[in-house]
């Protein structure tokens, strides 16, 4: 089969999926799991490092007997997934892999010194709301690497809002500062760009709104108060007995 003529993505945000041609490849969970780890090192890595950080627990001729058997089942679905060498192993670079494309944008994101309008999109905002394989078990290598990337992908979201927020369009900026609310309800950054997008759409309801729902969360969570940074980014009530702007020029006044 010439694999070079069919197009193969690895899906790793939200979970694990392997298609190719837009066909989904089943694979077993232990393949599945080789598969991710060379994915996410994004370079080769010798066959002793791969077995022992994938079977910590066993020995290390247990360790390699696992890793022969894994690539037995990888290399059963019939496609080219891992190129192998007698030292190295790495996914092979005909495969898209989701995680390395949101991770770029996301870097682009963070960058002030460079444009981004071709990304801010919806695809980008859904990318960036979803986590890194979240259903695994639970283990040293995964834990270390989904927490790098939700970090990354919430300031991301909020690099996202600003800057939706700068080109005016609201609707869109709300939708990222909230996947990034939703994504972490204590964050403070994430509430404060959330905010600022619905004061530039003129919406100061919804701010003092959202201002008061982190108010209670961080009580109720953790016994604190929103920064005076945040609470000043409400808008100041009319003061008492304030006099009405006069009517336009050629209004008539009501009766």
């Amino acid at each position: 089969m010439n694999e070079q003529a069919h197009t193969m993505t690895l899906r790793l945000l939200k979970g694990f999926s392997l298609s190719v041609d837009h066909t989904r490849v089943p694979i077993c969970s232990s393949a599945q799991r080789l598969i991710a780890f060379l994915a996410l090192q994004g370079m080769p890595r010798t066959r002793t490092y791969v077995a022992g950080t994938l079977w910590p627990d066993v020995t290390a001729s247990r360790a390699h007997a696992n890793l022969r058997s894994s690539l037995w089942r990888a290399a059963r679905t019939g496609h080219h997934i891992i190129d192998t060498s007698t030292q190295e192993l790495a996914v092979t670079e005909r495969i898209t892999v989701d995680l390395h494309d949101a991770v770029t944008r996301a870097h682009r994101l963070l960058d002030a010194s460079r444009p981004c309008d071709d990304i801010l999109t919806t695809q980008t905002r859904v990318d960036l709301s979803a986590d890194l394989l979240p259903e695994w078990p639970e283990n040293e290598w995964m834990v270390i690497e989904q927490e790098q990337f939700h970090q990354l992908r919430l300031y991301a979201l909020e690099a996202m809002a600003e800057r939706l927020t700068a080109t005016r369009r609201h609707g869109e900026a709300v939708a990222a500062g909230l996947a990034a609310v939703r994504a972490e309800p204590l964050r403070e950054s994430a509430h404060r760009v959330l905010m600022k997008a619905h004061l530039a759409a003129g919406n100061r309801g919804a701010a003092i709104r959202q201002y008061e729902l982190y108010r209670r969360i961080l009580r109720e969570e953790l016994g604190l108060e929103p920064s005076l940074a945040l609470k000043n980014l409400l808008p100041l009530p009319a003061p008492h007995g304030a006099r009405r702007p006069p009517p336009p020029a050629g209004s008539v006044p009501a009766r």
